[in-house]
């Protein structure tokens, strides 16, 4: 509970700090004092509870952990090590890493036998990555033999890779778990009904192990305890205020105030664009109802065609517009009128055709065409529609003093109070409230309605309180009464919680919670068929975008710029069309529950208008925002290693980067990553006019001539090359400049694999790599920690239940859920920090 006591302190300095505030001033409404009452609220609800417990738990004796055997053949491998490796060792690596020297922090004579080895897999990893990279022993010291190499190679493989897996296994232990920003911000909509988005100023989320979910990584600060308590009074302020129509009467904006989002657009008296790209501005609109947008724009005129102009709204393309006008013409507006929602809305004016050749031999030839857009002018509501219902008022007040109850009973005012206070506190902690935790509530409630404060009002200090309590801001799963190392099974509401944040990012629903009341969810088969209600589950976006966002790192396509003079059509609206295309093709892979492996050699793909025009695919009947599925037969494209958004990934802004492709295949794909560059290696020069001068192979070979570097280059260079045929935005192409792209690359070991049909047939023939990173990675996303060695014989079991089961994604998840790791927790040992 050291989380909850320095939450505690945080939060009463937190406490001082707004009273601090307060002094000297006239509080005039209760949200003033409210940040104050609520916090002490919270501070008060803090003293530890047991788990809340299913109806049909029972007690659970004290077990002791598991500890990893020695693996299977443990003789063999013991005796091979005095035999056979250790006099390798002694030769070849001891001058470096024994007597006394341990260079890297590596001492090897220490270890005498496979249980020592075995005691220390962390290392013995290491030495093993050394030993696949033929990084060692360095090429100026003796070398061994090749037999004697490969023998060393397979004894360490085999040591750090045998466990027994036949007793229990040790579900590890996940510290005290707060909500991220996409946590909290679902978690909010879930439990009144209306997207607020409160998170959206929070400080940003650490990350670890390549997530922003890491219990370990996900601290409180003052500032975000603030936060918290803003969000709460800002959120109930929205949640249960009856919407009142304002008194409109036609509005109008005029102005030159725009945000520069892509391509060169140089604001001064006006924004002109001389390359392709788009300007943004967000505007509130008072009301849903129709608007007239006005451009006043003019083009600087060039080739046989006419500035062209987007309008678009949120992201989608309203209307083009072919701007003839010229300087000072007076007919230079060009308008829509159309129905915006309620709110703020972003409003972008985009360049599309721009056209430039300053370099024709002929003057009249030469030229550039602009566009120039001098103001934008917003006119309305007009037609207003009347306000939606006020969801949240329906969910959380769902009964009114004076009402009759089931009962046939008319409810008192404390009643409604009582009951209105249970079932939001229920929702929000993801559990039944305990007596004393709803004891406490309805007490703040009955003071402050004492207070002055009529019914609702008085219910906004206690309902405020359960949203800066600890048991909402964190998934609390208490340690295990027992000596260190006891492990207990979670109860239904705790594993309620585990798989609606693991594939919702959010609270549990209703079936959820219901089950858990019942005892129910624990079953097998009732685990299965909540996995697959989930995945199909409009929910279960979050997943993919949190989970695949950061596997993939799709979330960084959003900053990535190309360089607008290589690659002029590369904007906003095709780095967004790349970036779904991967979200639907994970999308359609886990609701059609098909193989895991279509991500490596899946033969189809989902694409829009904007990215069938990019790829140069014929007869792709879709819209803007609607993808549809595409057969990839007889072109160069499987899996998602070929599609643009993580080609453009991982590529520079003006040219492509093996090294980077290389290392992405390695790191999330295969899950064997490089070791980190030396250092002061400087970088590969990314200038367009290098390309001119030599091939990029060629400037890469000189770039790793060095031999500390080319070692690791071997791995990661020779499975980028294959992808050279795509350039920085993912095109086919099969000239870099005026040079023929040479796409074939070799690995270590002396395996040769061409183009992206060999990289796909390396991927499948190394498909349990792929499985295991795959399944670590998912591990790791679903209990919020990183994997430690304990876990893999768990890690083995849910790849085998997944290869039972066609390596269907459901199958993969289900056996998650199913396992130990998922279902129970362990107190903290003694050799834990």
């Amino acid at each position: 509970m050291r989380k909850v006591r320095a939450l505690k302190e945080l939060l009463l300095d937190a406490v001082t700090m707004i009273v601090t505030r307060l002094i000297g001033k006239k509080v005039a409404s209760w949200t003033a004092v409210a940040a104050v009452v609520v916090i002490a609220a919270c501070v008060s609800l803090m003293a530890p509870h047991a788990p809340a417990a299913d109806p049909v738990t029972p007690a659970t004796p004290a077990m002791t952990p598991a500890v990893a055997a020695p693996a299977p053949l443990p003789q063999q491998l013991d005796a091979a090590f005095t035999r056979d490796i250790q006099p390798v060792l002694k030769q070849y690596c001891f001058g470096c890493h024994g007597g006394g020297k341990s260079k890297g922090d590596i001492t090897l004579d220490t270890y005498s036998s496979l249980k020592a080895v075995q005691g220390n897999r962390k290392l013995w990893r290491t030495v093993l990555e050394v030993l696949e990279q033929k990084q060692m022993p360095p090429d100026n010291k003796p070398q061994p033999a090749e037999a004697q190499a490969k023998q060393l190679l397979m004894w360490v493989e085999q040591a750090v890779n045998q466990y027994d897996c036949t007793g229990p296994r040790d579900p590890g232990r996940v510290t005290l778990r707060r909500l991220n920003r996409a946590e909290y911000n679902n978690t909010v909509r879930d439990l009144l009904g209306v997207d607020f988005r409160p998170a959206a100023d929070f400080p940003s989320d650490d990350t670890g192990y390549g997530f922003d979910n890491i219990a370990d990584v996900l601290s409180m600060s003052t500032l975000l305890a603030e936060k918290y308590l803003t969000a709460a009074d800002d959120v109930l302020e929205k949640a249960l205020t009856p919407y009142t129509p304002p008194k409109l009467k036609t509005a109008k904006y005029v102005g030159t105030d725009f945000k520069t989002e892509v391509g060169n657009a140089q604001d001064g008296t006006a924004w002109n664009f001389e390359t392709n790209g788009q300007i943004t501005r967000r505007h509130e609109f008072p009301a849903e109802a129709e608007y007239e947008v006005r451009i006043r724009a003019y083009q600087e005129p060039f080739g046989d065609e006419p500035a062209k102009m987007t309008v678009r709204v949120n992201g989608k393309d309203v209307k083009t517009f072919d701007v003839a006008a010229l300087k000072g013409d007076k007919k230079n507006i060009y308008s829509i009128r159309q129905n915006f929602p309620l709110g703020n809305q972003k409003i972008g004016l985009v360049y599309i055709n721009n056209a430039v050749d300053k370099k024709n031999a002929d003057p009249k030839k030469r030229g550039d065409r602009n566009l120039v857009v001098e103001r934008m002018e917003i006119e309305g509501p007009f037609n207003p529609k009347a306000p939606p219902e006020n969801l949240a008022i329906k969910r959380v007040l769902f009964i009114k003093p004076g009402e009759v109850g089931g009962d046939g009973k008319t409810v008192s005012e404390d009643d409604a109070a009582r009951q209105i206070l249970y079932r939001f506190g229920t929702r929000a902690f993801r559990r039944p409230l305990q007596r004393d935790e709803w004891d406490r509530l309805f007490k703040l409630y009955k003071t402050t309605r004492a207070g002055g404060e009529g019914f609702e009002g008085a219910l906004r200090m206690p309902l405020g309180a359960i949203l800066v309590s600890p048991y909402f801001l964190f998934r609390i799963e208490p340690d295990p009464a027992g000596p260190s190392g006891t492990i207990r099974p979670l109860t239904d509401y705790e594993l309620a919680a585990r798989l609606s944040y693991f594939l919702w990012s959010s609270m549990p629903d209703d079936a959820l919670l219901d089950l858990a009341a019942h005892g129910k969810l624990k079953d097998p088969a009732t685990l299965d068929a909540q996995v697959g209600r989930m995945l199909k589950d409009p929910k279960a976006a979050d997943f993919i975008r949190n989970f695949v966002g950061q596997w993939l790192e799709l979330r960084n396509l959003d900053a990535h710029q190309a360089d607008p003079n290589a690659f002029p059509n590369f904007d906003s609206a095709l780095r967004q069309s790349m970036k779904r295309e991967t979200e639907v093709f994970f999308e359609h892979l886990i609701k059609e529950d098909h193989s895991i492996l279509d991500l490596l050699s899946g033969d189809y793909t989902y694409v829009n208008k904007r990215l069938a025009e990019h790829y140069g695919m014929k007869g792709v009947n879709a819209g803007e925002d609607e993808f549809v599925k595409v057969s990839l037969a007889g072109t160069h494209r499987s899996g998602v290693m070929t599609q643009a958004s993580i080609l453009t990934l991982t590529a520079m802004a003006a040219r492509t980067s093996p090294v980077k492709r290389g290392v992405f295949v390695l790191e999330q794909i295969l899950g064997t990553p490089p070791p980190p560059p030396p250092a002061n290696v400087p970088a590969l020069p990314d200038k367009p006019r290098d390309s001119a001068a030599a091939p990029l192979r060629e400037r890469l070979a000189a770039h790793r001539a060095d031999p500390v570097c080319a070692s690791c280059h071997m791995r990661m260079d020779g499975i980028g090359f294959a992808l050279e045929n795509f350039d920085a935005v993912g095109l086919w192409r099969e000239k870099e400049g005026r040079f023929p792209v040479d796409s074939t690359g070799e690995l270590i070991g002396g395996r040769k694999i061409s183009g992206p049909e060999g990289l796909r047939d390396l991927l499948m023939s190394r498909k349990a790599d792929f499985l295991r990173c795959l399944t670590e990675k998912l591990v790791t996303y679903a209990l919020g920690r990183g994997i430690e060695e304990y876990d893999r014989c768990t890690i083995r079991e849910i790849i085998a239940s997944a290869e039972k089961n066609e390596y269907r994604f459901s199958a993969l998840v289900s056996a998650i859920v199913k396992s130990d790791a998922f279902q129970k927790r362990r107190s903290k040992r003694g050799d834990e920090t």
